[in-house]
């Protein structure tokens, strides 16, 4: 491959395996929020075992995530100069919000709510869960709106050879935008609810004593992924027509059509699955036959979200900003295919190792159950120091 095509290469790995950690944030926040809220209100045990549960899970994957964040920014300035000089003015200014107004927040929210158990008031401490689903959320606006600029670069033109922003608003109503942000949190939530589901799945298959608690469990990530199911579909199949209007040959490309396909054939079959399941929510625990095909299905909205985000951006080729700014001229310059290659290696070495650590330490936190969660666990009290006795 040329070094444009390494470059390319490079974003999407890079970028593939950061939106598997993005897209469980998404989706467990407001899981978490809302039973933290039902254990707030009834003050029932049930509902604070399930909150510190999922919880860990939900703080050990954002962890992870922060750093395959890091990857990324990194490789912006490493290969896409380009792309700063020509659009940072406008390109730029989501993102610093992004990360200004909405990832600082989320983490310091997240901050009080892990460190907040037992020691906040209640309500002071459910509060900080919401703010970290609602500062999730916005990052997740910034963010679309970033990305919607390139597929539709409204509310700039261009002077002096660079783009300048001229209607913030319309950055903001972007087309591309309108669609594509619950697109994105429906597949947030197929995604958690198929991890809540499969993982409770793989519990109640090993027989465990805790057969309420995740049989519970199973019945929400049902519920949750068939809702998300219905968000993603429908707001992805409204994308078509937003597209159609100012990227017509979007598809076109084998490979765009070929992520496409995929994400539409397994969409269509994992929605029908759940369409057949979702009745039968009450007795589906029950049923020990349908525990390791759950299990099995847990990746699927996962692999589906990739195709979706490869589909959204290879058919936008060869335009980084759609109809202004190529790839090729967004590259930095001077970049050689041995220098790209290294750095290839590099960041996919790190990202894939913080995968493999994150699918690890979930899995480990879902084999050990409730009972060995450390998140929000009283402290022990300090042994008693005794008074060295006196010499006479």
């Amino acid at each position: 491959m040329d070094v444009l095509d390494l470059a390319r290469t490079q974003f999407a790995v890079t970028g593939s395996l950061h939106f598997l950690f993005v897209v469980l944030t998404l989706g467990l926040a407001p899981l978490i929020a809302i039973t933290h809220t039902r254990h707030a209100v009834t003050g029932r045990p049930e509902h604070e075992r399930a909150t510190r549960f999922w919880g860990q899970i939900y703080v050990t994957n954002y962890a992870l995530g922060i750093f395959t964040g890091l990857v990324m920014e990194f490789q912006f300035g490493l290969s896409w100069s380009g792309l700063s000089e020509y659009a940072g003015d406008v390109f730029g200014a989501p993102l610093a919000i992004e990360t200004l107004g909405a990832f600082f927040l989320e983490s310091t929210f997240l901050g009080l709510w892990i460190f907040g158990w037992n020691r906040l008031n209640r309500w002071v401490h459910l509060a900080c869960i919401w703010m970290v689903t609602l500062t999730a959320y916005a990052s997740a606006f910034w963010i679309m709106a970033a990305n919607s600029f390139l597929q539709n670069p409204a509310g700039a033109v261009e002077r002096g050879g660079r783009l300048v922003l001229t209607d913030f608003g319309a950055l903001l109503g972007n087309p591309a935008l309108v669609n594509s942000l619950p697109h994105m949190v429906g597949a947030g939530l197929w995604a958690a609810g198929f991890l809540v589901m499969g993982a409770s799945a793989y519990q109640l298959f090993r027989r465990t004593e805790e057969r309420e608690f995740f049989t519970s469990s199973l019945r929400t990530g049902l519920l949750v992924a068939f809702a998300g199911s219905l968000v993603t579909v429908g707001f992805g199949y409204a994308q078509f027509g937003t597209l159609a209007l100012y990227q017509p040959d979007k598809f076109g490309s084998p490979l765009a059509g070929a992520a496409l396909g995929i994400m539409i054939t397994l969409g269509q079959l994992v929605q029908l699955f759940l369409l057949l399941l979702a009745p039968l929510a009450y007795w589906l625990p029950r049923w020990r036959w349908a525990q390791p095909f759950l299990m099995i299905l847990t990746p699927l909205p996962f692999l589906l979200a990739i195709c979706g985000w490869l589909a959204r951006e290879v058919g936008r080729q060869p335009w980084l900003i759609n109809g202004r700014l190529t790839v090729a001229d967004a590259m930095s310059p001077g970049l050689t295919s041995g220098m790209v290659t290294v750095s290839l290696v590099g960041f996919t070495g790190v990202l894939g190792l913080l995968a493999l650590a994150d699918y690890l330490l979930i899995a480990r936190a879902v084999r050990r159950g409730p009972t060995a969660v450390a998140l929000g666990a009283e402290d022990e009290p300090a042994p008693a120091v005794r008074e060295p006795a006196l010499s006479h």
